[in-house]
């Protein structure tokens, strides 16, 4: 079930991609009324908050298994399981809002970052970041598309993937001065062009401060605001290494899904506690490496993050039992 968090949907889709060919997948679209606003202790096992004109048809037969996506789905899946007669089973990504509905779902699937005492559950499975739609297959597919279009830069090419602020969390422009001199010291050691997407939550003058002091390194650009097609899967699929902020955790999943080099930038009085968390982790099961560390640009992985197929693997048993 996907609805109009548009970053859950995707891990949702991840998922979906890595159970193709096992397990037949019927996609429905939640859409919400002002109810849909309602914690989920009023909505219970219902489709309160449920626009059904516009939402796809949520009708028998119903389904071995529910992925729902987000929180707010949560009673759309126990309506479900309540009209199969609870033989639906549920598969929930992220804790459900303070734990209701818990007695209904089968599998709930907590970041290691955001899991804590209150978060505990023999139903949890614990994952390092979030699922992507980053497989091989699809990097190889992105590749030949994009190459062309990167093929006149001198290489390697490294892509930087800039987020910024987090929410209640302003990015401070010194971490933007900051890693706008790690970014030319990093080219006056290897060389090549960036390859470079800003977010919504960088903000113009960080991007200016960015963008000005690389000025005279090649660059293909995607920048917040930008009209034209949004080229970050080829930039995953080309880059020889991905330099990455540790603001976003879908972000830096996906960076660490391709298998490349990912030189993680940390900064200063800006993550969270829970980002902090989890940059930690990639580094410590050697996913990727603090940027700012001496022998970084020598830096291979020891593994590639895949949290998509993992949970993929944990729904089949499921399925099966």
């Amino acid at each position: 079930m996907l609805d109009d968090r548009k970053g859950s949907a995707n891990q949702a889709e991840g998922i979906a991609l890595a159970l193709k060919g096992k397990i037949e997948i019927v996609k429905k679209n939640i859409v919400y009324t002002c109810f849909g606003s309602f914690p989920n202790y009023i909505r219970g096992r219902t489709l309160i908050g449920v626009n059904r004109d516009k939402s796809d048809d949520i009708t028998p037969p119903w389904p071995d298994l529910v992925l729902s996506s987000t929180r707010r789905t949560v009673p759309v899946a126990r309506y479900i399981r309540k009209k199969s007669n609870n033989k639906t089973k549920i598969i929930q990504l992220m804790y459900p809002s303070g734990g209701i509905g818990l007695d209904d779902m089968d599998m709930i699937v907590v970041p290691q970052h955001d899991k804590n005492k209150n978060k505990q559950s023999p139903k949890s499975l614990v994952i390092t970041g979030a699922p992507t739609k980053i497989f091989a297959d699809i990097l190889a597919k992105e590749q030949k598309n994009w190459m062309p279009v990167f093929d006149n830069l001198p290489k390697p090419l490294t892509a930087v993937i800039i987020g910024g602020a987090i929410k209640n969390k302003p990015w401070p422009l010194d971490n933007a001065e900051d890693l706008a001199k790690e970014l030319k010291n990093l080219h006056k050691k290897i060389g090549g062009s960036f390859l470079i997407t800003s977010s919504r939550r960088t903000g113009k003058q960080a991007e200016k401060i960015i963008m000005n002091e690389i000025k005279d390194i090649p660059c293909y650009t995607y920048l917040w605001g930008e009209k034209k097609e949004n080229p970050i899967m080829g930039f995953y699929a080309c880059a020889d290494l991905i330099v990455a902020t540790a603001d976003s955790v879908s972000m830096c999943s996906e960076a660490c899904g391709t298998g490349k080099p990912v030189l993680l930038f940390i900064g200063h009085d800006w993550l969270t506690p829970k980002h902090c968390r989890f940059a930690k982790s990639l580094i410590e099961k050697g996913y990727a490496v603090d940027m700012k560390q001496p022998e970084a640009i020598n830096f291979r992985p020891k593994a590639i993050l895949n949290d998509a197929n993992f949970i993929a693997i944990k729904i089949s048993e499921i399925s099966q039992t």
